[in-house]
């Protein structure tokens, strides 16, 4: 995965992810790249896979560590508020653990560099929906779940009224979600909410809130 050929360009990225034994993590990274919702910029990918390559080298160096000490170091190698005196501790503490970290340093990679991977040798790009777009797909994602709530607790209600453990006719659920717009007090469905474009009010007098 990780050779160059004739359509992709060299890739530092790609040859990390080969070299680490993490070529896996590359479509992991694409994924969360173009995720709609909880999407990841190029920084912080780049700092969870550079998380990763420290990760695997205090595991090849037989100093493996939890997450959120992983975390912590890599954070003391590369933030620019560690004091000198803690980056110092830190590069002492992997060394001895007989870990190269000039070498480990190198090998951390930029935001450029992962853009490189994902836009020219994986060919991802970020499409941002329009705001309708975005406003419809949510309203669906609601409904949905609206829809295995309103199954879940026929299903519930249905069983222990079965079981003897209530009494209870035929039931039907019925889902009352309503939104609350504090700035005036108004109260919609909350897909009328959406439907609409939101409160009348248009939220004003909310940043005095």
């Amino acid at each position: 995965m990780g050779e160059r050929t004739a359509d992709r360009p060299d890739s530092k990225v790609a040859r990390l992810l080969e070299e680490y034994d993490l070529e896996g993590f590359g479509a992991e990274m694409e994924a969360r790249w173009t995720a709609d919702d909880d999407r990841m910029s190029l920084r912080e990918l780049a700092d969870l896979l550079n998380e990763r390559l420290l990760e695997r080298t205090l595991f090849d160096a037989g100093a493996s560590a939890p997450p959120s000490d992983v975390g912590t170091t890599y954070e003391n190698l590369t933030a620019d508020g560690v004091s000198t005196g803690v980056r110092m501790d830190t590069r002492s503490r992997l060394e001895r653990a007989g870990i190269d970290v000039e070498e480990l340093e190198r090998n951390f990679v930029t935001y450029q560099a992962v853009r490189t991977y994902l836009r020219e040798w994986r060919g991802a790009e970020y499409e941002r929906h329009s705001d309708t777009e975005k406003v419809e797909k949510d309203r669906r994602s609601i409904q949905r779940l609206l829809g295995r709530t309103r199954s879940v607790v026929e299903d519930r209600i249905g069983k222990l009224r079965d079981t003897g453990r209530i009494a209870v006719g035929p039931i039907e659920v019925v889902l009352d979600l309503r939104i609350l717009c504090q700035a005036c007090g108004s109260q919609y469905p909350v897909t009328e909410l959406l439907e609409r474009g939101g409160c009348e009010c248009r939220g004003e007098g909310a940043g005095d809130r």
